[in-house]
């Protein structure tokens, strides 16, 4: 039997095949549905406006990168990778020539080339003996860069280190002859021996790298690089340095006899070599040029702000400590973040871990905080303070 066949009624053609909205007709030069498509999520343009002022898919996506990378505003903004094998390259380059004649100071390098990288300066502590003016020297060759060696005495005057005016007869006129300080890493050798006013000489030429004379300022050579040395045990004909000289040295580092294996290896090193011309073995591996790139890539390397919490929540507890009588300085804590980014750097990373804080705590912090006259009379060091402080304070995770 035929089926009846019904005509089309107006519901059956209101009928959509999708359970959106209805599509109205498209009317000439209109966009098709897929080329209409972007990631614009604001209502779409009425269909009376002129089709360029329809918003593009470039348009949206430059604006969705714009807020994306506005850190202000958002938290989650994209951090672009560093890339810091220059500084790892350079740090292992410089470390394995040192080595081939420097034993068993393996921290001591790696905080130098720490200092060079921060463009801070070292005080070395240690009996004499224990290869500090060869690391100075050796360091000084493998970076390429001129060295200068002063020794510090008690009749030592403040122009022996900067410089005087000498008259010239062929012009009848002074002029300025530069000092030794006038290199660019230079080695102080028992900075204790000379008096204040001598050591006075180095306040402005180690903080600000440039030095005024008779009303003129000189800069320094880059990198400007001082490393001090001081007998911890002889006191005799010595004069303590001021805070404000100490303030000026990025690290404190207590240098100490090397053990039984690192002894003989020196022993067997030089058995043959009375005179240790090996000492004249160091090459040229980097340039000074090389150590500023190394720089700009330490300056970006990352530190979360929790991080920057902790290395504040440091220092300000050291000012709040009862075991101190005077804690670090603002200078501290920016010598923390510094040498925490170097160190990161040199290990291959471009982010900051708590383990690089507390690594460099205790040779920035030992020179800048003072114990108190009890602690003192017990026995305590600076070291044992700085390690009950970072004990007390919760590491970020």
């Amino acid at each position: 039997m035929e089926e009846n066949k019904l005509p089309p009624s107006d519901d059956n053609q209101k009928e959509q095949p999708t359970g959106s909205e209805s599509t109205p007709p498209k009317p000439d030069g209109a966009q098709t549905p897929e080329a209409s498509k972007s990631t614009d999520v604001s209502p779409p343009a009425p269909m009376h406006e002129s089709s360029d002022k329809i918003t593009s898919v470039e348009e949206v996506l430059s604006d969705v990168d714009k807020n994306f990378d506005d850190k202000a505003n958002n938290p989650y903004a994209y951090r672009a990778k560093v890339d810091v094998t220059l500084v790892q390259e350079a740090h292992l380059k410089v470390a394995s020539e040192l080595k081939k004649i420097i034993v068993g100071q393996d921290e001591l390098i790696e905080l130098l080339m720490v200092s060079v990288f921060c463009g801070g300066h070292c005080l070395l502590e240690g009996l004499p003996g224990i290869a500090k003016t060869l690391t100075a020297k050796s360091l000084a060759s493998a970076i390429d860069t001129p060295f200068s060696r002063i020794q510090f005495t008690p009749d030592l005057m403040p122009t022996d280190v900067s410089g005087t005016t000498v008259f010239n007869l062929k012009d009848s006129a002074f002029h300025f002859k530069k000092g030794p300080i006038f290199s660019s890493i230079i080695l102080i050798d028992e900075i204790n021996r000379a008096p204040a006013k001598t050591q006075a000489s180095l306040m402005e030429v180690m903080e600000e790298k440039q030095l005024t004379y008779d009303g003129v300022t000189y800069p320094m050579m880059y990198p400007f690089f001082v490393i001090a040395t001081q007998n911890p045990i002889e006191q005799e004909g010595t004069y303590t340095l001021p805070e404000a000289q100490l303030d000026r040295f990025l690290f404190r580092v207590k240098l100490g006899y090397p053990g039984l294996d690192d002894e003989k290896r020196i022993l067997e090193l030089f058995e043959q070599d009375f005179f240790m011309q090996k000492t004249q073995s160091i090459v040229k591996v980097t340039t000074p040029d090389e150590i500023k790139t190394c720089q700009d890539l330490i300056q970006k390397v990352y530190v979360k702000p929790e991080l920057l919490t902790y290395i504040a929540s440091i220092i300000h507890n050291t000012r709040n400590n009862g075991d101190l009588y005077l804690g670090a300085s603002p200078r501290a804590s920016l010598a923390i973040m510094r040498t925490s980014k170097a160190i990161a750097a040199m290990r291959g990373r471009d982010f900051v871990t708590p383990d690089d804080i507390q690594m460099v705590c205790a040779p920035i912090l030992n020179h800048r905080i003072i114990l108190s006259h009890e602690r003192e009379m017990e026995g305590t060091t600076a070291e044992d303070v700085i390690k009950e402080i970072l004990s007390s304070i919760e590491v970020p995770r």
